[in-house]
């Protein structure tokens, strides 16, 4: 496939348009703003159903995301920086992981895996002083590429597995996207540490290699479904989220040591 740039895939993706969310104030009665954004809620049930659980039915996940709106039409307030449309997406999707993680059902063995390649991940790129490709990943795990890219394939079934979801820090210091868009303007110290933190994460994506980056950007900021990305960058499904798993693991080995506590003095 012929290897474009950054802002050439962002331009195909878009159709070769920019496009922005005006951030307006909420008219109409909670029923009618409920109508006009049940579309966001089916939109963010697509992104998610792929990885659902096999015992959970999409229209689950769909009463769980009316459930997110109805809190974003609620505690929505228009003097925020987000717009009403990114706001509920968050809450939406935030409704939706909460029931997934009350249901416990990611087996320990995949989030063992997914912790291993992680630290591995990162130890190398120390060493190595480059983000490490994925046959150097390997190797260290001691297993074969294609076992390799499997263990990508068991973590990226996780839905809670995602970079909306990527915390980092401990109790009251944890960071969230989710809470620092609700929280973020509570107070002007509140929303610089706020966008400090978001700009840490901005500089981690920036770390990643070229195709992880594309296919966090393609996904995240231009909304695109995995099948979506796939299509832009030539790969299948299966294969963007292998990239997308490896992706998160490298932004959490990041964060991670930004964030560790520091160990208590002797």
């Amino acid at each position: 496939m012929e290897q474009v740039g950054y802002d050439a895939v962002r331009r195909r993706a878009r159709g070769g348009a920019e496009s922005a969310t005006p951030r307006l104030p909420l008219d109409g009665t909670r029923e009618e703003i409920l109508r006009r954004h049940l579309p966001l809620v089916r939109r963010v049930v697509q992104r998610l159903a792929a990885r659902k659980p096999p015992h959970i039915e999409t229209d689950d996940l769909v009463s769980w995301g009316i459930v997110g709106l109805l809190d974003a039409i609620a505690k929505y307030d228009a003097k925020k920086e987000a717009s009403f449309s990114t706001y509920a997406q968050f809450r939406i999707r935030g409704a939706i992981l909460d029931h997934l993680r009350s249901l416990d059902w990611v087996p320990r063995s995949v989030r063992q895996k997914a912790s291993l390649i992680e630290k591995v991940s990162h130890r190398l790129e120390g060493t190595l002083g480059r983000p490490p490709v994925e046959e150097e990943i390997a190797a260290e795990l001691g297993v074969s590429l294609d076992a390799y890219q499997g263990l990508l394939t068991k973590v990226g079934e996780m839905s809670l597995f995602s970079l909306e979801d990527l915390g980092f820090g401990a109790g009251e210091e944890r960071f969230s996207f989710e809470r620092a868009l609700e929280e973020g303007d509570a107070d002007p110290l509140g929303t610089l540490l706020t966008r400090e933190r978001v700009a840490i994460v901005a500089q981690a994506i920036g770390r990643l290699p070229e195709r992880e980056r594309t296919v966090v950007t393609l996904y995240y900021h231009e909304e695109l479904t995995m099948k979506e990305v796939g299509g832009v960058l030539g790969l299948t499904e299966s294969r963007v989220s292998q990239l997308h798993s490896q992706a998160v693991l490298r932004m959490k080995g990041y964060l991670g040591e930004l964030f560790r506590p520091a160990a208590p003095e002797a």
